[in-house]
């Protein structure tokens, strides 16, 4: 590709979940550990981040504090988060990232950001939640699937704790 043309976008939406994590490295070594800087996507990691009245739901005198303590929690953790994308990036040689903390529902969030970015992929995790678990708590990767304005890979965990990359070099 020359370096006058334009790589096209890819988005990989991130939330608090080890099926993210998963779906990132899976992602970095069949998309861009084998490319060096000739890897054929930009790419874009957002980490959603849920905000602290979304999660508590509390209100009135003294929530204030309350708030305050969740918040620096959320705060910390993404700040977690950034530093574990940013060290399996490394470790998979790819250096050319982008990663944002966004707050907010990771369903909108993540649409908004392949929006934002113009993305052509967006790339996210999947719990593997049946049928009803998905129905009552809903799904990021279904909602995705149906609202991205682009193409979705959905990325889901296998049920071994172990693979074999190697396969798939």
């Amino acid at each position: 590709m020359a370096s006058t043309d334009i790589k096209p976008v890819m988005v990989m939406g991130l939330y608090d979940s080890k099926h993210s994590f998963y779906a990132l490295e899976w992602t970095l070594e069949r998309y861009f550990a084998n490319f060096g800087p000739n890897c054929p996507f930009k790419l874009v990691i957002v980490l959603a981040r849920p905000t602290p009245a979304s999660v508590v739901g509390v209100g009135g005198p003294g929530s204030g504090a309350f708030m305050t303590v969740i918040e620096s929690e959320f705060k910390r953790k993404a700040t977690r988060a950034v530093d574990e994308i940013k060290e399996i990036c490394r470790k998979k040689s790819v250096e050319d990232v982008k990663v944002e903390i966004v707050e907010g529902n990771p369903r909108k969030v993540i649409c908004d950001a392949v929006d934002r970015h113009h993305a052509s992929i967006l790339v996210v995790g999947s719990h593997g939640y049946g049928a009803v678990k998905r129905a009552v708590l809903g799904s990021v990767s279904d909602y995705c699937a149906h609202h991205a304005h682009c193409s979705v890979t959905i990325v889901k965990r296998p049920s071994k704790t172990s693979i074999d990359m190697s396969y798939f070099r």
